[in-house]
């Protein structure tokens, strides 16, 4: 046997350089490159070994440097997500507070079913010089680091103590990342004297190899059980989750819906399954979506979900779906998300089993007055959708106003990216979405700081494509240093930088929950009352961006900042463009007629949370438990 002395450091890079992953014949590099920051767990491990690849073998595994490590997970997801889970990134850092920054873009990963690999640096496994700097000591056991804080957070996870261990490790996580039903964050800790510690390692752990991603056909009577339930429905609608657009299921979706007439709504994941503008197309749905949607939600007697996990948005925390005896037919490649709701669990993928469906629906279709009702429904919100974009507010203007000039001037292809705040209920409810890629915002999660971060990764994945990253004040405070990576890599992102002075999403909650916005406006600490009622604060989030090697253009109306934003779309500039515009917080989008469970105090002092109870107890009559609600959708005599 032929073997190569190589650190394990060495070793690791050679080996993810050498991964492919192959889907319907198309076979492409696993991995795009390593984002990491240097410390001293790593440097002399994985961090000499990129070095050494990039001057041997450029190309090979290239070497991104970030400026936050929490941000440069959240751009490998970003990545990740607009390559369909085919293509990704690994990350790497040094001990201590440099892997724990890691465990929030980890968390996120795994929630969302996005794969990126995490490579950080641990304590010494010889023990010969603890405790080192950096390290946690825990008194009842030597071997916990800060890095078993990953464990909950990843789908899989282990320590390679030793450079023998490191192959296993290696081909497990391969194995997890690239299993559509299994994937998200994967950690393999790297105690930093075993990075740098050589071994003597067989050839052939080098070679070439394609992991192939696979597409599960359903079982023929799981599938049978939700054509009989299909037929049977007088109501029925399907919800497109994320799961469509990861296995390239659009266009089944597409056939699907125009052979059926069934009406389609979608998640914030799946948002762009079908154009805006399809006949059959209702947008969102659930707490953040439209009046069409939640109208046939409330009446519909068969909820086909396909690549969701149901989240509370999704359901409205269990109220949207309210017909009584409403059924659930659930297709995913996840056994674990097609059991909810006691549905009909096709676990399949999702482009396989639409056609299969399609063939044996052959011939059958919901009536005309449905399909009509349907239509109606959604021609009626996209008028207050056109509305919501010319409310004329001023001076500053709403956010729903800012929404429609960036959907305005953004071409078919083009990509906004958003993850929290009110701007994502905004746009799950009001973005005109044209490509199944056009739409990307990050809500399993929804991590504020994500945003800059993410359409980072989005222009790495998709360079043909403009992004426009819409972030407000809150989430760019908690992460805007990427703005500096995207200069030094001489990428270009449209930044707009929604300011409204405070938490609005949140001010907006905890007025609805008779908080009175507390806690939610960026205030100075007022010496006649002691509280954060002050004068607003005298920060100046545009210089700062310029300061971080952005183009700051400053807007104060929707007609300057149509005008930026053209500006912004025909530059040719290697580098962000960060426009400016502060905006109203108090105007409101058009509502979703819909609920979201946020507990509220049961007792209290205060009028505005009495009332805000007695409307939450009303609310929550309605709440359905949809898992014990039918039992034949299950199979069941």
């Amino acid at each position: 046997m032929n073997t190569v002395r190589l650190t394990v450091g060495q070793a690791t890079v050679r080996f993810l350089a050498a991964q492919h992953s192959e889907r319907d014949s198309e076979v492409q590099k696993l991995f795009a490159g390593c984002l990491g920051i240097f410390g001293h767990g790593n440097v002399g491990g994985l961090g000499e070994a990129l070095l050494e690849a990039e001057l041997a073998e450029p190309g090979a595994l290239p070497y991104h440097q970030a400026r936050n490590e929490q941000a440069m997970v959240h751009t490998a997801v970003a990545y990740a997500r607009m390559r369909d889970r085919l293509a990704m990134f690994a990350c790497t850092s040094s001990i201590g507070p440099g892997a724990t920054n890691m465990v929030t873009g980890a968390a996120l990963a795994t929630v969302n079913r996005l794969p990126v690999l995490l490579l950080p640096s641990d304590a010494f496994a010889t023990r010969v010089a603890d405790p080192v700097l950096q390290q946690l000591e825990h008194p009842m056991a030597y071997d916990v680091s800060v890095n078993d804080a990953f464990r909950p957070v990843s789908r899989f996870f282990d320590r390679v103590s030793r450079p023998e261990q490191l192959p296993a490790a290696l081909l497990s996580a391969m194995r997890v990342l690239t299993d559509p039903a299994e994937t998200g964050a994967v950690t393999l800790a790297l105690p930093q004297d075993v990075q740098a510690e050589a071994f003597d390692w067989p050839d052939e752990l080098f070679a070439e190899r394609v992991w192939h991603v696979t597409r599960p056909v359903p079982e023929p009577s799981a599938l049978r059980r939700a054509v009989e339930a299909i037929r049977s429905a007088r109501r029925p609608l399907i919800v497109a989750g994320g799961g469509v657009i990861y296995s390239g299921a659009t266009e089944a979706l597409h056939a699907f819906v125009e052979a059926t007439g069934i009406p389609e709504c979608e998640t914030q994941a799946g948002k762009g399954s079908l154009a805006y503008d399809h006949p059959s197309a209702m947008g969102a749905v659930g707490s953040t979506g439209t009046t069409a949607a939640n109208a046939l939600a409330g009446e519909a007697d068969l909820v086909i979900g396909i690549g969701t996990r149901w989240s509370d948005f999704t359901t409205a925390s269990r109220t949207a779906f309210a017909a009584d005896g409403v059924r659930f037919v659930n297709i995913n490649v996840a056994a674990f998300d097609a059991a909810k709701h006691a549905g009909i669990g096709v676990v399949g993928d999702a482009r396989v089993t639409l056609g299969a469906l399609r063939e044996a629906l052959a011939g059958w279709s919901v009536d005309g007055e449905y399909r009509a009702e349907a239509r109606q429904l959604a021609v009626a919100w996209d008028g207050t959708v056109e509305r919501a974009y010319q409310l004329g507010h001023g001076p500053r203007p709403a956010q729903s106003e800012v929404i429609g000039a960036v959907n305005a001037v953004s071409g078919p292809r083009d990509v906004v990216v958003c993850a929290a705040g009110s701007m994502p209920g905004d746009l799950h409810k009001l973005w005109r979405t044209r490509d199944p890629k056009g739409y990307h915002v990050e809500y399993g999660y929804s991590c504020m700081g994500y945003e800059i971060a993410g359409g980072l990764g989005v222009r790495m994945a998709a360079p043909d494509r403009e992004v426009f990253v819409l972030v407000g004040d809150g989430s760019y405070l908690m992460l805007s240093q990427e703005l500096v990576t995207a200069a030094a890599e001489g990428i270009k992102i449209i930044v707009i930088l929604v300011d409204n002075g405070g938490y609005a999403s949140i001010g907006a909650l905890s007025e609805s929950i008779g908080a009175q916005r507390f806690g939610t406006r960026y205030r100075a600490r007022n010496p006649a009352t002691g509280r954060l009622d002050g004068e607003a604060l005298p920060v100046d989030l545009a210089t700062n961006a310029e300061s971080l090697g952005a183009f700051v253009i400053r807007a104060h109306t929707i007609a300057e900042l149509t005008a930026a934003l053209v500006e912004a779309r025909a530059s040719t500039m290697d580098r962000p463009i960060v426009i400016h515009i502060e905006t109203d917080p108090l105007v409101a989008a058009p509502s979703s007629d819909s609920w979201w469970d946020v507990p509220m105090a049961q007792v209290s002092q205060l009028d505005s949370v009495r009332e805000a109870r007695a409307r939450y107890e009303e609310a929550k009559t309605r709440q359905r438990p949809y898992g014990a609600m039918v039992r034949d959708s299950v199979g069941c005599d």
